[in-house]
């Protein structure tokens, strides 16, 4: 069994090795945390326009007409569906600039 002196080359490649490793759990875990905050402040913003201004605020809302209806009701019927189509573009902006920065790019 050969034994590896830290002065070695074998020691110095053995040493990178695990610096890299390291680094590329690090560079992933980074990505994953970049990821997962991205996901969380969209579904924040969706849930606010879904359940807060279709559920919540719509006696207020409905004060506000827009083409004739209520704008309580067009946040219930239809602007939770159109922010939520607009997060899904947003979020492959977003995602791919998160991807450029890490590598991780298709």
């Amino acid at each position: 069994m050969a034994t590896i002196t830290p002065g070695s080359t074998a020691g110095m490649a053995a040493t990178q090795a695990v610096k890299e490793k390291t680094t590329s759990q690090t560079n992933a875990s980074d990505y994953w945390k970049a990821n997962v905050r991205l996901l969380l402040i969209l579904l924040a913003v969706w849930f606010t326009v879904s359940f807060g201004f279709g559920i919540l605020l719509v006696e207020p809302l409905n004060a506000i007409q827009i083409g004739g209806f209520k704008l309580g009701f067009w946040f219930a019927q239809q602007g939770a569906i159109y922010v939520f189509v607009a997060l899904i573009f947003v979020y492959s902006a977003l995602i791919k600039r998160v991807e450029r920065s890490f590598g991780v790019e298709d």
